[in-house]
């Protein structure tokens, strides 16, 4: 799945809630229950990144990379703000 399908399907959930989705209920319980979740995940890479194998590593990304794009969605942010400030580092 690319990033950019990922974000509309995030964009999707909070523009139309589903019951039982988990980025549905994310949104529900707004930004600091989201920002919560990208430190919870962030210390999650740490310690895969220190103690575990490459499998749980790339998971715990994967995990961290969602809520992210979540955060973003919730601040009305896109990848594409990540992406412009990217580009403006590396041309510096």
């Amino acid at each position: 799945m690319r990033i950019q399908s990922l974000f509309e399907l995030i964009e999707d959930r909070k523009k139309h809630p589903i019951e039982k989705s988990y980025t549905s209920s994310l949104f529900a319980e707004g930004l600091s229950k989201i920002a919560q979740k990208v430190g919870e995940e962030g210390t999650e890479v740490v310690i895969a990144a220190l103690a575990q194998d490459d499998q749980r590593l790339v998971e715990e990304v994967a995990d961290l990379t969602y809520h992210t794009l979540v955060l973003l969605s919730a601040r009305g942010l896109t990848p594409k703000h990540i992406l412009a400030e990217l580009e403006k580092r590396h041309k510096e």
